[in-house]
């Protein structure tokens, strides 16, 4: 099991695990892992251990404004063509 970073750490680091996006996000686990299956979230594939890692700023703004569409009332199909 690997050692869990620190919130500063997280913070500053270039990519981040899907629990490290639940820290910075407050989104919940669910709703992300939902977004990523639905192609909402983009992410690189670890290749040693399979780890997903998203792009900390951009994955960050991204979710912003998927939650912004959400409050406009924005179904997930229509999310997804607004985002595409």
């Amino acid at each position: 099991m690997s050692r869990q970073r620190s919130m500063e750490v997280i913070e500053n680091a270039d990519y981040v695990t899907i629990g490290e996006l639940v820290l910075l996000s407050g989104v919940r686990y669910s709703t992300l892992k939902f977004y990523t299956e639905e192609g909402m979230l983009h992410f690189e594939q670890a290749e040693e251990n399979l780890t997903r890692r998203y792009k900390r700023a951009e994955t960050l703004e991204r979710i912003l404004w998927i939650k912004k569409l959400k409050e406009d009332g924005l179904s997930i199909p229509q999310i997804k063509k607004e985002i595409e």
